[in-house]
This record gives C-alpha cells, sequence and structure tokens, in this order.
C-alpha cells in the first residue's frame, strides 16, 4: 500500500482529499503545515507528497526546494495543490522540483488519475547512479555535476534534463517524452518551456547552440546527448 502525505491548510480540503485518497487504496497522513511534513519525513519517506502552495508557516515553493537540496529525497514524487493557475505559477513550482500540479478546483477522479501517472513515472527502474559523457559527469543520487574538474550549478529542471538525456544517449528524446517525463503529464507550457531551459542548460554547459559538443538539437522530433 502506497503511503501519501498530504500538506494542505485548510480543514475542509484536507479532510476531503484524505478521505478520498484512503477510499482509493492509499495509506495517509496530513498535515496543516511544511514543518510538520518536514520533520516527518525525516523519520519515514512515503511514496508521494501532496503540497498546497498557500501554507502558514512556510510555503509549498519553498519547502519543496527544502526538500530537494536533501538527496536522500531526490527521487520523492512531489505534487502540488493550489489555486493559483497562471503558466508562471505553475514553472515556478516546477523548477523549484515538483512533478506534477493540479489547479484547485479539481475533482476528486482527476487526482486519483494524476496520483496513480506520478506514481507509476516514478516507479521506474533505478538507474546507475553515476553518469558520463565527453566531460561531463553527473552523479544522480548527489545530484552533483562537473565538467572535468568544474562544478556546474543547474536547477532541479536543468538536472532532470540533463539526466534523461545522458541516460538516453543511444536515441533522440522527443519534445513530448521530455516534457511528459520531467514536467508531468498534461503540462500546458508547451515547447517554450522547454526550449527555455535547453537554452539555459546549454549556457551552463557552455555548449553552443549552433555548433553543439552535447546537447543536439533534431528538428522536429526533440533533443539527443552526444558522448
Amino acid at each position: 500500500m502506497s503511503m501519501i502525505y498530504i500538506v494542505e491548510d485548510d480543514d475542509n480540503i484536507r479532510q476531503l482529499v484524505s478521505t478520498a485518497l484512503q477510499a482509493f487504496g492509499y495509506q495517509v497522513t496530513a498535515f496543516e503545515n511544511a514543518g510538520s511534513c518536514l520533520d516527518a519525513l525525516n523519520n519515514n519517506i512515503p511514496d508521494l507528497v501532496l503540497f498546497d502552495i498557500m501554507l502558514p508557516d512556510m510555503d509549498g515553493v519553498e519547502a519543496v526546494r527544502t526538500i530537494r537540496k536533501n538527496p536522500a529525497f531526490a527521487d520523492l514524487p512531489i505534487m502540488m495543490l493550489t489555486a493559483k493557475n497562471s503558466e508562471l505559477d505553475k514553472v515556478t513550482g516546477l523548477d523549484a522540483g515538483a512533478d506534477d500540479y493540479l489547479t484547485k478546483p479539481f475533482g476528486i477522479l482527476e487526482l486519483k488519475a494524476r496520483v496513480q501517472a506520478l506514481l507509476r513515472r516514478t516507479s521506474r527502474t533505478r538507474r546507475p547512479s553515476i553518469l558520463t559523457g565527453q566531460d561531463l559527469t553527473i552523479n544522480c543520487d548527489t545530484r552533483d555535476v562537473m565538467r572535468g574538474d568544474e562544478k556546474i550549478e543547474l536547477t532541479y529542471k536543468e538536472f532532470e534534463l540533463l539526466k534523461l538525456l545522458m541516460e538516453n544517449t543511444d536515441r533522440v528524446m522527443t519534445r513530448a517524452e521530455l516534457l511528459n517525463l520531467v514536467w508531468g503529464i498534461d503540462f500546458e507550457g508547451e515547447t517554450r518551456t522547454l526550449d527555455m531551459h535547453i537554452r539555459t542548460l546549454r549556457q551552463k554547459l557552455g555548449d553552443d547552440a549552433d555548433n553543439p559538443r552535447y546537447i543536439h538539437t533534431v528538428r522536429g522530433v526533440g533533443y539527443r546527448f552526444y558522448c
């Protein structure tokens, strides 16, 4: 039975979501604030965390950033539940390290489907912890990226993009795949967000888009990492 943590300060929503997920067969622990959830994570890591953004002590985006700083929680699936629905709000939450984003009000069946899809997507067989390509090395456990002896600082999503590309050097990763695997199902940012992240990732790697060493664009399809 999968364990899900819910962090929601609204009593009615917290109770509704908890009851619904329990009815669907999940074990649920609910928290009114981010601090209580962060404390609980040190004792037990669940299979998924649902975070509201507007919380009284620490907002959900800050809490997600805090979680992602700990390598032990690098693979912990996180979904944000919030009334904010602008593209900027979504990108902010996803860049902080969330895997999916569900806007209130939402239906219980949609919640169930999104939870199932996120758990299914993040239960893939664990990949090697160290990936190398040319002079790049990434440690998937510590999330360190090295170019030779130089450490490269990447955002959470930039790291996920690079990791996926380096895990699949034998083929082209389509735009749809990258959007689905890095931003989650039904993400509406479309290719603008993907292209923006590829552009900043290339800049940090010192990669020339016109004559790339690492990340090659395959027009009309997607991107590929060349070893």
